[in-house]
């Protein structure tokens, strides 16, 4: 009898896979499975079986015999495509289920039908079990139900993979809101004679809220602080590094922390808490004195801030110190005080409001917010800042978007109260 080419091919290099080959089909055949066929069986005639039945079923796929595990994991390692793999539980280097559970851990995205004896359907169902697709008893197979068993396999494989994948967004999901509800706090305020308006916006690179944050607390006193900050990167890490920074300064805060101990404290959390010695992070405080007439102002490395007197805004550039965490003690942060009239408001951001491009070599830049936020002296503090973000954002979209994520606190004292 002429031999196979799958015999041709284990007979002339033993112990190495043979390269992938294509199993002649029937002219009716009219399923391709989109996937590589791969038999993991040391016994010739069994395999010389399976391959008989497959060129009679209508599977159009490439067909790979392997005679150990060993070899099988070996292709499956360099394999780039789907994969279906007819798994006998008699190998010369594995034996029984030990077999599935190897393979399943080597190759978790290949199906895999289990080929068992007559007498081991129990065996069978242990496979599935044990993360198998399916299982065939050998001499109860034909060329229908194997076709009719490898399409399945495949599909169940592909909704298992899919189940997973919606499994992990919806635990990513969870996690952001967790990071979210840390990352946008509500204000701690004592009465309504303080009004504040926030917004964040998360940049278009990676869509996720990441190390952007702020807070405002009000203290027994009646003084009311505020903080706002960016953590350098995007990500989980920055996004969490953030958290602990706004934690701690509330902390310091209710606990009657200076404002400057409070910028030194941060950047030794910081400096404890970074997972890469280059992050660093942006800060600007206020203090907002009871008598309402002045803010003290300490910045670290932070974009300065808009005025609003009454319809008018004019940018502030108050004193600034060094970003946290360029050079861990040596950063000299100082005190600015500006003085308030009756109902001016201050906005604080973050640089992503002003840092999306505006043409192909062109950014918005400090003197384009400015401008920009000039047209809005009018508005009320929510629709003033909803206003600065939704025109940043329009200026930007021919060109990516805004790339970096966005916080705005809009701050005064309430005119009436």
């Amino acid at each position: 009898m002429t031999e196979s080419p799958l015999e041709l091919s284990a007979r002339t290099q033993p112990g190495v896979i043979p390269e992938q080959q294509r199993v002649p089909v029937s002219e009716a055949s009219v399923w391709d499975v989109d996937a590589v066929l791969l038999l993991v069986e040391d016994d010739s005639g069994d395999a010389l079986l399976v391959e008989e039945m497959l060129t009679d079923s209508e599977l159009d796929a490439p067909l790979t015999w392997c005679k150990t595990l060993a070899e099988a994991r070996r292709f499956l390692l360099g394999c780039r495509t789907s994969v279906c793999v007819l798994l006998d539980l008699h190998l010369p280097d594995v034996n029984g289920l030990d077999a599935v559970r190897q393979l399943v851990e080597s190759a978790p995205d290949a199906a895999v039908i289990v080929l068992t004896g007559l007498d081991e359907s129990e065996t069978g169902l242990s496979a599935v079990a044990q993360g198998a697709q399916d299982y065939l008893v050998k001499g109860r197979i034909d060329p229908e139900v194997l076709g009719r068993a490898v399409r399945y396999a495949l599909q169940r494989k592909h909704a298992e993979r899919s189940a997973a994948a919606m499994r992990t967004s919806r635990l990513i999901a969870q996690e952001n809101a967790r990071l979210e509800r840390a990352l946008l706090p509500i204000p701690l305020l004592l009465d309504d004679s303080f009004q504040v308006a926030a917004r964040y916006e998360a940049g278009r690179a990676h869509g996720l809220l990441s190390g952007d944050f702020y807070d405002v607390v009000q203290t027994a006193d009646g003084a009311v602080h505020a903080v706002i900050g960016d953590v350098s990167g995007h990500g989980a890490a920055e996004a969490a590094l953030g958290v602990c920074l706004r934690v701690a300064w509330r902390t310091a805060v209710l606990t009657g922390v200076t404002q400057r101990e409070k910028i030194g404290l941060l950047e030794e959390i910081l400096v404890a808490e970074r997972s890469d010695p280059h992050v660093f992070a942006t800060v600007t405080t206020l203090v907002f004195p009871p008598g309402r007439d002045r803010v003290l102002v300490a910045r670290a490395g932070h974009p300065g801030l808009l005025l609003r007197r009454g319809t008018e805004v004019s940018w502030v550039e108050p004193d600034a110190g060094m970003a946290l965490g360029l050079l861990p003690g040596a950063g000299r942060w100082t005190i600015t005080e500006l003085e308030l009239s009756p109902g001016s408001e201050l906005v604080l951001f973050t640089d992503g409001l002003f840092e999306g491009r505006t043409g192909p070599s062109s950014r918005l830049g400090e003197e384009g917010l400015l401008a920009m936020a000039g047209k809005y002296g009018a508005l009320e503090p929510r629709a003033f800042v909803d206003a600065l973000i939704a025109e940043a954002t329009e200026s930007a979209s021919p060109y990516g978007g805004l790339a970096d994520d966005v916080a705005v606190l809009h701050l005064g004292w309430k005119a009436n109260s």
